[in-house]
């Protein structure tokens, strides 16, 4: 029977599977813990911040093994440079974890993976890194010096700083690097708010109030999820404030037919399922059939029965949906670097040419599904980032193509605390690191009347 994988084994294997072989970190860590369940919390929580911190600080922590190794990083064997990857990131942010146990612990990995002939090369490396850790020296130059500091690309910080000054550009790197709890939204259906926080605190769950919205929580303290008898109970739904400010800003009217285009995993669809109050019906459409059973089984656990779910490419029109719907969300395909603190690796995985394709996407997106609105409906264009590119050229794109829309205010449909984040009448642009949100873009657009 094959030896049970250690802590620092299953931090590689991850490490691998988002680094070497594409795989996303977020689904990458999730489904290693799901099968790691026998785990105490101590190695789980092991695993996760080591995990998540070496993907956040890559390109810092490549930086400084460059200094340090005679064999530049990209020229490593992949298996030992993930290994000095995840060991340096232990040495500079893990005041824990004694630097001779990482050095030791990183050579007994080298030899049990099968490359022995090189246990001296890591254990030189690491014991040189945590010798001269301290005196490292950043790039002069401030884009250069942003991009090793907080693990950037450049050409994302230069975007960056041809939209936003130089000091919300480094609240937003500060705020990405951040722990940060989960966002959760009450199932108002089914307890109260009150309910809710007493249920969670009775599970050990440390609970705070959200200042935007009533009915959100931010939840920290506990093990996991699936552990939580309130989240297998359907009482609460993990979900972003900026996501549930969607809802908000569609604000639907009780017995409304509701399109959601891109729904998985379905936190929108079934946020505003909720506030039709058992009344109207919401559409969640996804891609695959994958996909719409993810969103299925998030609607089972929460027990909603005025939802419902379609496999349907949103870039296809449905000429049987065409004027159907009262209103169409459209929260579609992006960048994602608005959520980047969650969703570490995508940094690294989007390239600029990238951006520009999902923007010309999501126009091709918004021509087809925009048919299905109601005259005097309403269609929601939200993205979980920000960039002008995806954002607002995108809905001036829009409006000078569909002059059939135009911008409806979202002024009277968010808090006080977020009326600096209105861009224009009907566009909202939420700032990690400004707003208590991730970045999010959400602009509410409605369909004249009569023909």
């Amino acid at each position: 029977m094959a030896k049970p994988l250690n802590e620092r084994e299953i931090v590689l294997g991850i490490l691998m599977d988002v680094i070497e072989h594409d795989v996303y970190s977020h689904i990458a860590l999730g489904n290693t813990l799901s099968k790691y369940q026998y785990l105490d919390k101590k190695e789980r929580a092991f695993i996760t911040r080591v995990t998540e911190g070496t993907l956040e600080h890559m390109l810092e922590i490549d930086y400084i093994l460059d200094q340090f190794s005679k064999v530049k990083v990209k020229k490593m064997k992949p298996v030992i440079r993930n290994i000095l990857r995840s060991a340096v990131y232990q040495l500079k942010y893990m005041d824990s974890v004694p630097d001779s146990a990482v050095c030791n612990e990183s050579v007994k990995l080298t030899v049990k993976k099968g490359f022995g002939p090189l246990k001296g090369f890591v254990n030189g490396v690491l014991r040189s890194t945590a010798r001269g850790l301290g005196g490292t020296e950043y790039p002069k130059d401030p884009v250069a010096e942003l991009s090793v500091r907080y693990s950037m690309p450049e050409w994302i910080l230069r975007k960056w700083l041809a939209e936003y000054d130089m000091d919300t550009v480094k609240k937003i790197l500060t705020y990405f690097q951040k722990e940060k709890p989960v966002t959760v939204r009450c199932n108002t259906s089914r307890l109260t708010l009150k309910e809710l926080v007493q249920r969670l605190r009775t599970e050990g769950v440390t609970v705070k109030s959200h200042p935007y919205l009533p009915y959100a929580l931010s939840i920290a303290g506990y093990d996991y999820l699936g552990g939580l008898s309130s989240f297998r109970e359907g009482l609460f739904a993990v979900q972003d404030i900026s996501s549930m400010l969607v809802g908000e800003i569609a604000s639907p009217e009780e017995g409304s037919y509701i399109m959601d285009v891109c729904a998985a995993p379905g936190g929108k669809s079934l946020h505003l399922a909720e506030k039709l109050n058992g009344t109207g019906h919401v559409e969640a459409r996804d891609l695959t059939e994958y996909k719409t059973g993810l969103i299925q089984e998030n609607i089972d656990r929460m027990g909603l029965e005025n939802i419902s779910t379609v496999v349907q490419d949103a870039m296809v029109l449905d000429k049987a949906s065409m004027e159907k719907a009262d209103i169409v969300i459209a929260d579609l395909p992006c960048s994602g670097l608005g959520v980047l603190g969650r969703k570490t690796d995508l940094k690294y995985k989007t390239t600029e040419r990238r951006l520009e394709e999902l923007a010309l996407l999501q126009r091709n997106i918004l021509s087809v599904v925009c048919r299905y609105v109601k005259r005097s409906g309403t269609l929601i264009y939200s993205t979980c980032t920000i960039n002008c590119t995806e954002n607002m050229e995108n809905v001036q794109w829009f409006l000078k193509t569909h002059p059939d829309y135009v911008l409806g205010s979202v002024q009277d449909k968010v808090c006080s605390r977020l009326q600096d984040a209105i861009q224009e009448e009907g566009c909202l642009q939420l700032l990690p690191g400004i707003h208590d949100s991730d970045g999010f873009f959400i602009a509410r657009l409605i369909r004249k009347g009569a023909r």
